[in-house]
């Protein structure tokens, strides 16, 4: 479980996050959403720690980041998995090479074990021919999946994910949100998707955190929020489903 404690964060004197409080439960998916602008970024990357809260604090299973020194603060980025909205993958290395860098870069096990455990989650994302290709020879989709393995590949306990489905057909994005679900649930991870998609919130939103203008306002899941008495939260909703409409 990861929990935010009355986590403030301003850029140039100018407040995106305003004591915001939330928990992020084990085994699922927890989708934050939110307008462009609304702060739900600058929430995930202050939780994975890309941005320091200016006040608040942020525990892993109980554990303070605020309290942590720094070799603590590294044995916890080791916990982490992190899936980015470009797929950030590297040009010049391989599917395989790209899916095993974390495992180079901070694993004592053998080139034949990293090599196999590569290939083990390439396997899990359903890439299994893909291994010695580079990005530029596979599709956005296939990139999305090569990501995911990456991410898993240290048997992360937390995986972050910002706007996995962004670029992609809708077809494409379901076949990534479904994985991002089943993984979260077969290893008990704690999942949090920053997103903008309507179809992943009714989709896999186990747990839902809204928030406007750097303030949460309201948190659920799928079956109630559209019976939410939460004003800015209809009228995100009202939006995004007329986008859906025009977009069919």
């Amino acid at each position: 479980m990861i929990e935010a404690r009355d986590i403030s964060k301003a850029f140039d004197g100018r407040t995106v996050m305003n004591h915001v409080t939330a928990t992020f439960e084990d085994g699922k998916t927890n989708l934050i959403i939110g307008k462009s602008g609304s702060g739900k970024t600058v929430l995930l990357k202050s939780l994975v720690g890309l941005y320091e809260a200016d006040s608040g604090d942020i525990l892993y299973d109980g554990r303070s980041v605020r309290q942590m020194g720094r070799k603590q603060r590294q044995g916890l980025r080791q916990e982490i998995g992190m899936i980015f909205q470009g797929s950030a993958l590297f040009d010049s290395l391989t599917v395989e090479e790209n899916v095993r860098f974390p495992l180079d870069m901070f694993s004592d096990l053998s080139l034949a074990d990293r090599r196999e455990k590569a290939k083990r989650c390439l396997r899990r994302v359903n890439l299994d021919n893909a291994d010695s290709l580079y990005p530029a020879q596979i599709s956005g989709g296939m990139q999305k999946r090569v990501a995911i393995a990456r991410a898993i590949v240290q048997e992360p306990r937390y995986l972050f994910c910002d706007e996995p489905n962004s670029g992609l057909d809708p077809v494409t994005a379901s076949v990534i949100d479904s994985l991002i679900s089943e993984i979260t649930h077969e290893s008990g991870i704690t999942t949090i998707i920053n997103t903008h998609d309507m179809n992943s919130v009714f989709s896999i939103g186990e747990h839902i955190v809204f928030i406007e203008q750097g303030n949460k306002l309201w948190d659920g899941n799928q079956d109630n929020i559209l019976q939410s008495d939460c004003p800015e939260l209809n009228s995100f909703m009202a939006s995004a489903r007329r986008l859906m409409e025009i977009g069919k």
